[in-house]
């Protein structure tokens, strides 16, 4: 049988991948799951017909989200990470010895159930001791804290059913308040392509500028993402993600990456036209 997984990118672009072998499926109380595998990409899973990772290119998303803001924040010991049930953002953090804490909030226990037993490589840091996992609303959750993170990483789905409330401006509000005084966020910030995505990222980044002094938009070249054009949100209390980056620090670790180094942080963030035009758009009109 000819079986095929496929992701509506827009109302008329289709992006499919064929399925060699159905692994897990199931309904959890949030959201439908499924983990399938590819002749090529190896395995991958979707949350309500939207593809989270594959075993190929995970390593892309998971470089830039994390060693874009630890290689600008010169001494990260606290984190948290808001989502993130594949365990790939939390496993490029352990690789950091200075980090001393990391809080993992993900609503939805199963995905974190059938990513260790499905992507063992994504998911070998969650036992680290620095860990510590809460199963549970990540807006609750960060709403509860104040001036307690060097750097919060929203590691979320699109803004759909339980990830929905990760873009409003209350949550950037709350992860704000939840920052120490030179502290950093992080957010998936959506593909510029496609003009539902386009108007997701606009959104977010409208909201992010209205509480911090320093906004960035960064992109990454994803393959299995819509587009395979995809923006990542820097917001900052103090640190510019490339004027004063001491780049010989985070060189001097001598971490291993496959796609993140620090000629492409710099260029990450020299934005396309059409992409600057997009955010610039959001200082001049509401993009609802």
């Amino acid at each position: 049988m000819d079986r095929w997984f496929t992701e509506q990118h827009s109302k008329t672009i289709r992006f499919s991948i064929q399925i060699s072998k159905i692994l897990y499926q199931t309904q959890t109380p949030f959201q439908k799951l499924e983990v399938f595998e590819n002749e090529e990409l190896g395995r991958f899973f979707a949350l309500d017909d939207y593809l989270m990772i594959t075993e190929k290119d995970e390593f892309i998303y998971h470089d830039m989200i994390v060693h874009v803001p630890m290689a600008t924040h010169p001494s990260v010991k606290k984190v948290l990470v808001i989502g993130a049930g594949d365990g790939g953002t939390v496993r490029e953090l352990c690789r950091y010895a200075t980090i001393e804490h990391i809080d993992m909030v993900e609503i939805d226990e199963e995905v974190v159930k059938a990513c260790r037993t499905y992507f063992p490589k994504s998911t070998i840091s969650l036992d680290d001791p620095r860990v510590h996992l809460y199963f549970m609303d990540g807006l609750k959750f960060v709403a509860e804290h104040k001036d307690d993170y060097d750097l919060i990483i929203v590691d979320s789905t699109d803004p759909f059913s339980v990830g929905e409330g990760l873009f409003t401006d209350a949550f950037y509000k709350d992860c704000y308040e939840a920052l120490k005084s030179d502290g950093i966020l992080v957010n998936q910030h959506e593909s510029p392509f496609y003009e539902h995505y386009r108007k997701n990222m606009q959104r977010a980044h409208q909201r992010i500028v209205k509480h911090f002094p320093i906004v960035k938009v960064y992109q990454v070249f994803i393959p299995t993402y819509a587009s395979g054009h995809w923006l990542f949100g820097f917001a900052s209390k103090v640190y510019d993600p490339i004027d004063g980056v001491d780049f010989n620090r985070w060189e001097a670790l001598n971490l291993k990456t496959g796609y993140y180094n620090p000629a492409v942080h710099v260029a990450a963030f020299a934005l396309p036209n059409y992409v600057a035009d997009a955010l610039k758009e959001t200082h001049e009109h509401d993009p609802v």
